[in-house]
């Protein structure tokens, strides 16, 4: 890179400017020598190759923040989740699942779940797409700019950039032997080393460059079960870099980068539940003992209040239904149990494990086959590994399992997670994956006023995820229904009928039906053609027309979780692959002009209308066909009209910029957990906001700069979804119930008629009422209705004396030949008595099966008021912000450097950010909302140039803030806690930096 005449640079510690992601870098970097200032306080100019060329930021018409490395550090920006302190209208969160986050600008990121479901913010390394990257687990280092692009970059940077692009530009070799070691120590045993060499092998033509990072520190958690510091960092990375530059017209450049962490990261931090016990009275009637079966687990309500450091009532959960249906539990064991009020402090059995590894391959080169017309190629490939455990839960259960056969002495051995008196339960996440990524490009630089810039990428990522959710309490509950289907607990499920295969491992294999294994292969296969044309129409004047058609297909193989189904092995489902395939033209129109004022030195205005895309993808099928859940959904669209003005005043001592921006979002896809896993549905929104950024050096050594961003966003009208925390949106005509039904659905919660529920529980039937979620109707396939598998399913409904597999079997065809249940009570009796049932047995049974029938069919359990359903009632949000969409963000940064004796020189710099309240959820409501929060940094930098030596002291959240950043809310089956993420703690430290 080289600086142009002019004179202004924008300001390496961070401030935010308009440029474009860089491309294939010359094969050597280019030593930069600044422009001589015509007086100190003009801010000098930094030169990139933006837009596929060498360009000043000024002169970009496109909204882009860049750092380079010695920004990055002064500013304190470690790794990814620290842009948004840097960054108008941007926001980071860490997600729920192993290597995933949302990095989301101006309201668009990633907040569909799933193997097939693309982030809305593309993260490339020197411009090669990564469908799965390092962002939040790695630390920045040795790069020579850090660009966050906002607003579309789908014509030039490819699909999945509908919210922008982050660009990490690695630094490459130089004609010169250059050398930098920094050792790094701070509280919390931090230690941070990073060393760097550049050495030329063949002058001008080779040069090789080796670097390195390693972090290691303790943890910021406490686990208050065995008092070890967990969340700790135990990674590093190294990079070589290779340059060749044979001749004149060709520059090749070879990377390779390989990262590795072995530690006890946490996916998830403390978790919060304001208990839900159920309601004491139902349509006017008590409870009682049926309150169990009317609980999701946690209520909806503030997270800030104190009622959320409650705990999970294990009633609410799927093993707690099945524990309570079973026998082996009377209840919530959570009962009284709370967690405490620092968001530091979790208690768990086992400390997490966590391991990733990841290796990243470039081969790039750069041939003019004139003077006016360059040849690029970009060649990637890349491969992941990650493998994390922890304890599911953030609290120990104190209650115990009651004294009975599968529970003796209230203890139980499980395979998996070993003998206990309360329940213990873990997940495991893990996955590995492998991209290839292939660009041509060609690129004209003509005298004329028509120059072009065309190309074509092949994409292909083939990658598997496997999440594990493993509990004592399944295995109990497949045990019980093992006795109850076929009498032996202990049967084969390869030579049994109905029998559910018990994986006897201490490690799960994914073949056993006792645990939950949602594992899905996927396959994505994308291409495109792309291009802009650019035509100079006068001196000042420029157009822009952009147009990229892109083919995505997808296709993930159909394994069906087998949780408690009968067998053993995977379980594939039909149709064996889910396939889905999407064809699109995207592109850009717009001009940019170089206007005259009388008030300013330089002014670039700008307009532009750019069309993004996100591609589609299938929902598991273990969701399709539940209320609103559809087999695909859809890609997302928006039509983003955006204006800016880039304005240089004071002589070249204040820059000044401006950028407006209405977005048109049709399929913003959205992500939430239906039976167990994650689906995503699309809604349409509008997205509009303004930004601001000013850099100002109004003397010599002083440096103040100030980022502004106002992000309003709205849910289009009629758009309804149902809200798993509030199912019967607070209708008192509606009670949720939790389902206990042999389906995809056990576990979940569904909502019935409160005057039905009502009558149940008064008749002394409600231990029937889970049954009910199987929905109205007769036949085998409605588990209530039915009278043979009203007793089959409910063994505890008729005193214990429930029906075999086999004995409801033949009960049901005798009951076929008669006529069916309506044949009366005496065939029901006959049939019953004809399976070994003596008839006080049978009487019994009978009586139990009739009356709950009977009220089933008369009460109205199922007689909705429009707009209700067995799922719920949906919640209309029209106008609803989007989730992660603060109003406000503020960043405010300061510094100033001043000579000491001898030729040492200080810079002291501060660093403000604030960002206001949003939302976590498009319900919006108030447990959705997330406060604002803010952060302050210090940095004292000591530095002789002359030795190449410098001394640096930071802190890091200054005021020790633990605010919640993102909140995740799991699903029925868990009991709908909350997992929530903070940021990191005080921090300090002083590193010592020499360059050769």
């Amino acid at each position: 890179m080289t600086q142009t005449p002019r004179l202004r640079r924008l300001l390496a510690m961070g401030a935010s400017a308009a440029v474009l992601t860089a491309v294939a870098a010359p094969a050597f970097a280019q030593t930069q020598v600044p422009a001589k200032p015509a007086s100190d306080n003009v801010i000098e100019e930094l030169v990139v190759t933006a837009q596929k060329k060498e360009e000043a930021l000024q002169d970009v018409p496109i909204a882009v923040s860049a750092f380079s490395q010695d920004s990055l550090e002064a500013q304190k920006i470690d790794g990814g989740p620290n842009l948004q302190q840097a960054i108008p209208n941007v926001s980071f969160g860490k997600s729920n699942f192993t290597n995933s986050f949302n990095f989301q600008i101006r309201g668009i990121g990633s907040k569909g779940v799933g193997v097939s479901a693309d982030s809305g913010v593309g993260v490339h390394v020197n411009n090669a797409p990564l469908q799965a990257s390092n962002l939040f687990e790695a630390e920045f280092y040795d790069v020579e700019r850090v660009e966050v692009l906002r607003g579309p970059q789908g014509t030039l940077y490819g699909r999945n950039a509908t919210g922008g692009v982050v660009n990490i530009i690695t630094a490459k070799p130089s004609d010169r032997f250059e050398a930098l070691g920094r050792a790094e120590y701070g509280n919390y045993d931090t230690k941070k080393l990073r060393g760097m060499v550049n050495i030329p092998i063949v002058e001008e033509k080779m040069a090789l460059r080796i670097a390195g990072a390693l972090v290691q520190r303790d943890g910021f958690v406490t686990n208050t079960f065995n008092g070890h510091k967990v969340d700790d960092r135990d990674l590093y990375s190294t990079r070589i870099s290779l340059a060749v530059n044979p001749n004149e017209r060709l520059r090749v450049n070879l990377m390779w980068e390989h990262f590795k962490e072995d530690d006890n990261r946490a996916r998830i931090g403390k978790q919060l539940c304001t208990k839900d016990d159920g309601p004491a009275t139902v349509g006017g009637v008590a409870t009682g003992t049926s309150r169990r079966y009317l609980t999701q687990g946690c209520a909806s309500a503030s997270l800030y209040s104190n009622a959320a450091y409650g705990t999970v009532n294990t009633s609410g959960t799927l093993y707690g239904v099945l524990g309570n249906l079973v026998g082996f539990t009377s209840g919530d064991l959570n009962a009284g149990d709370t967690v405490t009020k620092d968001l530091r402090e979790i208690e768990t059995r086992f400390d997490p494990i966590y391991r990733s590894t990841s290796d990243v391959y470039q081969f790039n080169f750069a041939y003019d086959i004139t003077d006016q017309l360059t040849f690029t190629s970009l060649s990637s490939i890349s491969t992941g590994d990650i493998y994390s455990k922890q304890d599911y839960f953030r609290n120990i259960s104190p209650g115990t399992f009651n004294n009975t056969a599968l529970t003796p002495g209230g203890n139980f051995s499980d395979p998996q997670t070993g003998t206990a008196n309360t329940f213990l339960t873990y997940d495991i996440s893990k996955s590995n994956a492998k991209q290839i990524s292939q660009e041509f490009r060609l690129q004209s630089a003509f005298d004329g006023p028509v120059n072009f810039n065309i190309g074509g990428i092949y994409f292909d990522y083939r990658g598997t995820t496997d999440y594990y959710v493993v509990s004592n309490g399944l295995t109990i509950s497949a045990l019980a229904l093992n006795f109850q289907n076929t009498g032996n607990p202990n049967c084969n499920p390869l030579t049994t009928a109905n029998c559910i295969g018990i994986d006897t491992s201490a490690n799960p294999t994914g073949e056993g039906h006792n645990y939950y294994d949602n594992r899905t292969p996927y396959h994505l296969k994308a291409t495109a053609l792309f291009g802009e044309v650019y035509w100079q129409a006068s001196e000042d004047l420029k157009f822009t027309l952009g147009l990229r058609q892109t083919h995505d297909k997808k296709t993930s193989d159909n394994i069906s979780t087998a949780l408690l189904a009968p067998g053993y092995g995977l379980i594939t489902g039909t149709p064996a692959q889910q396939k889905s395939d999407f064809k699109e033209l995207t592109g850009r129109l717009g001009f940019d002009y170089k206007a005259n004022l009388p008030f300013t030195d330089e002014t670039l205005l700008y307009a532009f209308y750019s069309k993004g895309y996100k591609g589609g993808g299938a929902n598991p099928p273990g969701a399709i066909g539940v209320a609103g859940v559809a087999a695909t959904y859809q890609p997302e669209f928006v039509n983003a009209y955006e204006i800016g003005a880039k304005n240089t005043l004071l002589g070249g001592s204040l820059l000044l910029n401006a950028t407006g921006f209405y977005y048109d979002y049709q399929g913003y896809q959205i992500s939430k957990i239906v039976n167990r896993t994650s689906v995503n549905e699309n809604i349409d929104a509008k997205v509009w906001g303004v930004e601001l950024e000013t850099l100002w050096q109004p003397v010599k050594g002083l440096r103040l700069n100030a980022n502004v961003g106002y992000l309003n966003t709205e849910i289009g009208k009629g758009v309804t979804s149902i809200d798993v925390m509030n199912r019967t949106q607070s209708d008192p005509a509606l009670t949720l119930v939790k389902a206990a039904r042999p389906t995809a659905a056990l576990g979940s919660n569904c909502v019935l008629t409160t005057a039905g529920v009502a009558t149940i529980i008064g008749a002394g039937l409600g231990g029937t009422l889970p049954l009910a979620c199987a929905g109205p109707g007769t036949g085998a396939s409605s588990y209530y209705s039915n009278l043979a598998n009203t007793l089959y399913t409910l063994p505890t409904a008729s005193g214990g004396a429930g029906l075999t597999a086999a004995q409801a079997t033949a009960v049901q065809t005798i009951l076929a030949a008669a006529g069916g249940p309506a044949a009366g009570a005496s065939t029901l009796a006959g049939a019953l008595i004809s399976q070994g049932f003596t008839p006080a047995q049978a009487t019994g049974l009978v009586t139990v099966a009739l009356t709950a029938n009977t009220l089933a069919n008369s009460t109205g359990l199922y007689n909705y008021a429009a707009g209700a359903s067995i799922d719920g009632r949906a919640a209309d949000l029209s106008g609803n912000e989007l989730p992660n969409s603060p109003h406000w963000t503020l960043s405010l940064g300061a510094q100033y450097t001043f000579d000491l004796p001898s030729g040492w020189a200080a810079t002291v710099r501060g660093d403000y950010y604030r960002q206001s309240e949003q939302y976590a959820r498009i319900y919006n409501t108030e447990y959705d909302r997330l406060k604002s929060w803010e952060n302050v940094n210090l940095t004292l930098k000591i530095e002789k140039p002359e030795l190449g030596l410098s001394i640096d002291a930071y802190v890091k959240n200054l005021l020790n803030k633990t605010p919640i950043t993102d909140a995740y809310t799991t699903d029925d089956t868990s009991g709908l806690f909350t997992n929530v993420y903070t940021l990191e703690p005080r921090l300090y430290g002083v590193s010592l930096t020499k360059t050769w």
